[in-house]
Parts: C-alpha cells; structure tokens; sequence
C-alpha cells in the first residue's frame, strides 16, 4: 500500500459555506500528512477560492449544471489519475461514483452528506423524491465509503437510499484550529459592535429558511435592553426580508448584519452569546466554532447534530424548535448565568480536524 495519495476534493464550488470550510479544514490536515490535494470545482468561484489556491490545486470543470458533470468528471479521473475522491453534497454524491466507475481509472470514492435530505427536499414533490431515492439507491452501491456527519443524518440517508444503517460512518465535522486572535483583530470587531455596553448577540450563517433567523429576531425582540446587540454574520436570499423585519420590530439600531467573514473567529470571542435558530441541520459547524471561542450556546434542538454537539443540554441549552418563548427565556438565562469557558472550549477540542482526517482515510482502509 501506498503511504501518501493522491486526494481529490469534488464541490459544487468554494463558497463561504460551511461544508468547505470543512474540506478545507480536511485538506490543510492530509497535505501536513503529505499527501498531494486537489479541489476539484463545477465552477472557479466562491468567497474562498483564493484561501485554497494559497495551499492547493484548485480545478474548474466548467460546469453549470450537476446533470453535466459525469463526462467531465470521468475526464479529470481518467487524466489526473487520484488515489481517491471525495464528494459531498447530493447530487454529487451519487454522480461522483458513477464518473469514477466511467473513467479509465480506479480511484476509491468516499460520499459524505451534511443534511437530512429527507428534510431538505421535503417541499420537492414526488417526483423528485423518487429521483432522489432511486439515485441514492444506486449511486451509494458503487461508493467506497459512505460518511454521515450525524446520526440523524445516518438514519435519513439509510432510509432514504434503502441500503443498511451499517453502511454509514458517522464522522462529525471537524472545525479548524484558530489561534485566538490579534488585540487587533479583537478592538476591529469591538468597533462593529458600535457598543461597549449591554449584552452581545452573535448568530452565523446563510440567511435562507433552513436558519429561521426570522424566528431570533423575535426572540430578540422579547429581551433586548437598551444596549443589547445582536450581530448577523452572513448573506443570503433572505437577508432584504429580515432588514425589513428588524426595522418593522424597532430593532434597526440593534441589530447588526455584518456580511459575511471568512473568519467569524474574533466575532465569537466578543460576543456574549452564540444563538442558533434554525429548523434543520445536518451538523451545525457554528455551535462548535462558538464553543470553540467559550461562547455560550443556545440552539433550537432541530434534527440533527445540536443535540450531539452540546451532549443533549450538557454544554449549552437547547430549546423547541420554532417556540419564540422558549428561545427568548433560554438566550435571557444563558446570559445571566454563562457555562464556563474553558468547559466549552474542551469540548470544542472533540471535534478537530486531525481526529476527523484520520477517520476519512480510514473509512477507506487508509491512514493519514
């Protein structure tokens, strides 16, 4: 066997998402280890492109459409010739399997989803639901490894994909070692805050329905002292809405959309609180990188990876989901009284990229 590969990383493309920060996170782990990385890309775009072209060859395939990806897929396998190909995210999922099976290549193939997909296409109708189904079916059998970032996740694509929950490795997303930032850094996110006094709010991610940052508002709206903050990392299709919410609720002047950060780290770490709101998950990379930081945590316990994460209420709160109440009563406690630092930063530990590395390659026989 060889000791150092040959890895290629398949994404739609390098957006500021939390599935890519992971393979990034992954890739800078097997490249320490010495193998070679490639981030193969639909299209050449995305708020991190240049981060990865810094470290690793990065490849566009010129690809608008997931249905047109098996031909130029099977190209790049057959050309560049990988050890192994890592795709996450349905379609790709079950496209990279495929492709490699077309090349003139072999290359073992490791599938990971980071939703419940069951969840995430539910208003698709029966059509897609039987395209799904049908495609994970097939496209899973070819795999080499199959990976979940959630029990929850697990059992939804073994469901779903009619193959045994044993065919599925939960392996929890890693969060990337931060050095705790700069006084710099820390006096620039200060200043965003506009406020040294009151409480510090901070919520992390795309403004779509799946976060239901609608939801926190209210809950904000419940509570907020005169000088609280409440701080919106991110960008998405919603965010017009939610400006206009904010602003119907009286909130204009505290709550803060701050865009989105490549690293949110010096945000976490001068926020009070960390609030994840959202209806469904298939992890929640953001609880871990508050805990990471010793931010305190309430998050809605939304199938699935909150619950995991906090080990069911023991390192932070968790409230019903879309129950605007229960959100505001638990957001008031944890700031009145705030679990340790220190407790939740050990925690954030269990979740590093090198124990998650080591578990991919060894999904596939393989070590780092």
């Amino acid at each position: 066997m060889l000791s150092k590969r040959t890895i290629s990383i398949l994404l739609p493309d390098l957006r500021g998402g939390g599935v890519e920060r992971i393979r990034l996170a992954l890739a800078e782990q097997f490249a320490q280890a010495g193998h070679r990385v490639e981030f193969i890309l639909m299209q050449t775009h995305g708020e991190l492109i240049a981060e990865a072209r810094e470290r690793f060859s990065v490849i566009g395939l010129d690809v608008s459409r997931a249905r047109s990806l098996v031909a130029p897929l099977s190209r790049y396998i057959t050309t560049a010739k990988p050890d192994v190909l890592l795709a996450a995210m349905w379609p790709l999922t079950v496209i990279a399997p495929l492709a490699a099976r077309l090349s003139r290549h072999r290359c073992m193939v490791l599938v990971s989803e980071h939703n419940q997909l069951s969840v995430q296409y539910k208003s698709r109708g029966a059509l897609h639901n039987a395209a799904l189904r049908l495609s994970m079916a097939a496209g899973y059998r070819m795999a080499d490894a199959r990976v979940a970032v959630s029990k929850g996740v697990a059992d939804d694509l073994a469901h779903l994909s009619g193959l045994s929950r044993k065919k599925f490795r939960v392996i929890h997303n890693p969060i990337a070692n931060r050095v705790r930032d700069s006084s710099e850094r820390t006096a620039h996110s200060l200043k965003r805050w506009g406020t040294a006094e009151g409480k510090r709010v901070i919520t992390v991610g795309s403004f779509k329905a799946q976060k239901n940052h609608a939801l926190l508002l209210d809950a904000f709206h419940a509570i907020a002292g005169p000088e609280d903050r409440l701080m919106l990392l991110g960008s998405g299709p919603l965010e017009g809405e939610l400006r206009a919410q904010a602003r119907h609720l009286g909130l204009a002047q505290k709550v803060i959309f701050a865009g989105f950060q490549p690293d949110p780290t010096p945000f976490y770490e001068t926020a009070d609180l960390f609030v994840l709101s959202s209806d469904y998950e298939g992890f929640g990379n953001v609880i871990v990188e508050a805990l990471a930081a010793g931010t305190p945590v309430v998050s809605t316990d939304c199938p699935s990876g909150p619950a995991e994460i906090l080990k069911d209420g023991k390192f932070g709160t968790l409230v019903p989901v879309s129950d605007k109440k229960a959100l505001a009563a638990a957001m008031q406690k944890s700031m009145k009284t705030p679990l340790d630092g220190d407790k939740l930063r050990n925690r954030a530990a269990d979740f590093s990229p090198e124990r998650a590395a080591h578990s991919y390659l060894a999904a596939l026989g393989l070590s780092l």
